[in-house]
């Protein structure tokens, strides 16, 4: 399923810029990703690094107040210079059917790749994670880029033994 235009045009009403996070960014995504009730919750601390040491490959969307109310953490691949791993992606509740999550995931692939090049997107979905599927399966049909995917970490290498399959998915080769 694509997102219409209408759908970006509606979302881009609903905050006033996205830019890269700032460090006093990290207790707002600390708490969005918290409150989402399906990321992977790392530490408070961790957010505060992540908008240090990532903002270049991170997005904030923010809200008329100028506080974040959505947000998108990436990193470069140490191994694949050209590749951008998604960490996560989370919109505020209050924010959230508006196409949000994608208007940010495509601004901030645009930025990375005016700043630094980019060939390839790749981020991890667990199998039930449908909204994500939905998110990065359209990503790749609004750029019209070939979407792989394959099991990363099966679920039993995971300590809590509970933990489901981290799919890769991986979105291009982007055109030049």
């Amino acid at each position: 399923m694509t997102a219409a235009p209408a759908d970006f045009a509606r979302a881009r009403s609903e905050f006033l810029s996205i830019d890269t996070p700032r460090v006093e960014d990290g207790a707002a995504i600390w708490r969005i990703a918290r409150d989402s009730e399906v990321l992977d919750l790392n530490s408070s601390y961790s957010y505060l690094l992540w908008c240090r040491d990532f903002a270049a490959t991170s997005a904030v969307a923010r809200g008329e107040d100028g506080e974040p109310i959505a947000f998108v953490t990436g990193y470069i691949r140490p191994d694949r210079p050209e590749t951008l791993v998604v960490w996560q992606v989370a919109v505020d509740q209050a924010h959230r059917g508006k196409g949000l999550a994608a208007t940010l995931l495509d601004a901030l692939t645009a930025r990375v790749a005016a700043d630094q090049g980019l060939s390839c997107v790749e981020t991890t979905i667990t199998p039930d994670n449908t909204a994500s599927d939905r998110l990065f399966t359209s990503y790749a049909q609004r750029h019209d880029v070939a979407l792989e995917q394959e099991v990363l970490f099966d679920g039993g290498l995971f300590p809590e033994g509970t933990h489901l399959p981290e799919v890769l998915y991986r979105i291009g080769p982007f055109a030049a």
